[in-house]
């Protein structure tokens, strides 16, 4: 370990099953930023601590998280990855690795985080993995509707859980509709931020709506008043997906 410290930025892809979250936690639970920080520890023969763009919760996966780091190793980057893939479980990847400015942050230099959420009308022994179930026919229509709503910038207190490292609960979303991809139905939502379990709340109201069983003037008063529903549970991780961070 010679030379200048670099900042490195990666994208990662990773499946949440087994994992109890994005986020390094005390104690021996597995997550996604401890399994990574541990492979690159090990290589560069320093403590690596990374940051990533978005904390995704326990069961949640990732098709483009970014995260990013400093390293005093000079190990050509191809041969970086390839070691960390080489010792990273295979539920997680590292796909790209490059270096940038030492101002760039995974986290805080992000605009927008896109997220996708998948849905299935029955269960599957194989897409189970990958999708909520919703048990039933939806009406998309009404689902969109209020999803409509949420464009802007709104307080979703009443769709999350609280969060003491969260500063304030505004978020201001650049797109959300549902849309059908063969047998799933697809929740597609960007935004500046996003609070915990933000989305499964969203998506399990929107169900609820889709099911005829919660009507426009509950959801937007939800959205207005700040107080969730008491029977409204988030819906399930394994359909969701941190799809894409976008940067300037």
């Amino acid at each position: 370990m010679t030379g200048s410290v670099r900042t490195i930025r990666m994208e990662i892809e990773y499946d949440g099953t087994g994992f109890c979250g994005w986020q390094r936690q005390s104690g021996s639970l597995p997550t996604v930023q401890g399994a990574i920080e541990a492979a690159l520890g090990r290589i560069t023969q320093e403590k690596i601590g990374i940051d990533g763009a978005g904390r995704t919760d326990k069961g949640v996966h990732a098709r483009g998280q970014v995260a990013s780091f400093a390293t005093a190793s000079t190990m050509e980057l191809g041969r970086l990855k390839h070691s960390c893939n080489s010792l990273l479980p295979g539920a997680i990847r590292i796909t790209a690795m490059r270096q940038v400015p030492e101002s760039f942050h995974a986290r805080f230099s992000a605009t927008s985080r896109e997220y996708r959420y998948f849905l299935l009308e029955r269960p599957s022994a194989i897409d189970s993995r990958f999708a909520g179930c919703c048990h039933g026919k939806l009406d998309l229509a009404a689902m969109n509707r209020l999803a409509s709503m949420l464009a802007g910038t709104h307080d979703f207190t009443a769709f999350s859980k609280e969060d003491s490292d969260q500063p304030g609960t505004l978020c201001t979303i650049k797109v959300t509709r549902w849309y059908r991809f063969g047998r799933f139905y697809v929740f597609h939502i960007e935004a500046n931020r996003f609070l915990r379990s933000m989305v499964r709340f969203l998506v399990a109201g929107m169900i609820e709506a889709g099911k005829g069983r919660l009507g426009e003037e509950e959801f937007a008063t939800m959205l207005e008043s700040g107080r969730r529903l008491p029977n409204l549970k988030p819906a399930d991780a394994a359909g969701l997906f941190l799809w894409k961070v976008r940067y300037k």
